[in-house]
């Protein structure tokens, strides 16, 4: 008798009812981090970088993480050939660098300020002790960590089964941390379209060709200084099946 697994490679995508991939949006609201790590009197810092500081660079030693208070942070991989990519972006109310605490020793990518930022900055030693002492903070921060697993469940199904297009009008939405109330919201600037080539995992130009459709149809809103704005209409893009 065949496996139920054997039976289910042997069957072809179309034997089964299509569906489209599911497009996660919901993101954990902003944690207030300085209120959270005040406790912490030795080993935290607070910094202030202008726009494209490489905060840490992939390689360098892994000794601490980094709570994020105003501005964005894109975190990036590098491959040995040389080639870049963005694989997430951070925003206000979220932490990077966590990997330290869990045996990491090095880098494993780099962070770059997308504009002006403020931050936190935590030894490793000193954050694994307030994890232990404050259960109220280690709550939290477990909380937001698996928040983020979900998160790049999501981009991982994302990638594989919906369409640049698709991708593109998604990451638009997560950027501006699009709510279901939200009519409007402003993509922070310091995020190019090579930034979203990279984290849609397409071409500068077909993110070009897709910014003007968006354009065009009155989705996104370019305000100069301002940055980019991003319409409600913009969730008509997402749903629709390819």
């Amino acid at each position: 008798m065949r496996s139920s697994l054997a039976i289910a490679r042997a069957k072809r995508p179309s034997d089964y009812e299509q569906e489209p991939a599911p497009v996660e949006l919901s993101q954990s609201p902003p944690v207030e981090w300085a209120s959270l790590l005040a406790g912490i009197s030795t080993g935290k810092s607070v910094l202030k970088y202008g726009k494209n500081h490489t905060i840490f660079a992939q390689g360098m030693p892994a000794d601490s993480l980094y709570f994020l208070l105003q501005g964005k942070v894109a975190l990036a991989v590098a491959s040995q050939d040389g080639k870049e990519a963005i694989v997430a972006t951070v925003s206000p109310g979220e932490f990077f660098g966590e990997g330290c605490l869990v045996g990491q020793s090095m880098r494993a990518g780099t962070a770059v300020s997308a504009g002006d930022c403020a931050l936190i900055r935590v030894e490793k030693a000193a954050m694994a002790r307030v994890l232990r002492e404050e259960p109220a903070l280690a709550e939290t921060f477990i909380t937001h960590l698996l928040s983020r697993i979900v998160r790049y469940e999501a981009d991982f199904v994302d990638q594989l089964f919906n369409s640049s297009e698709k991708r593109l009008a998604r990451i638009l939405l997560l950027l501006s941390r699009f709510g279901s109330d939200s009519r409007s919201e402003t993509v922070a600037t310091g995020i190019t379209q090579e930034h979203l080539a990279q984290m849609v995992g397409t071409t500068r130009s077909r993110v070009n060709f897709f910014m003007n459709k968006f354009r065009k149809l009155r989705f996104i809103e370019y305000n100069g200084k301002a940055g980019l704005t991003v319409h409600r209409g913009l969730l008509s893009v997402v749903r629709d099946r390819d």
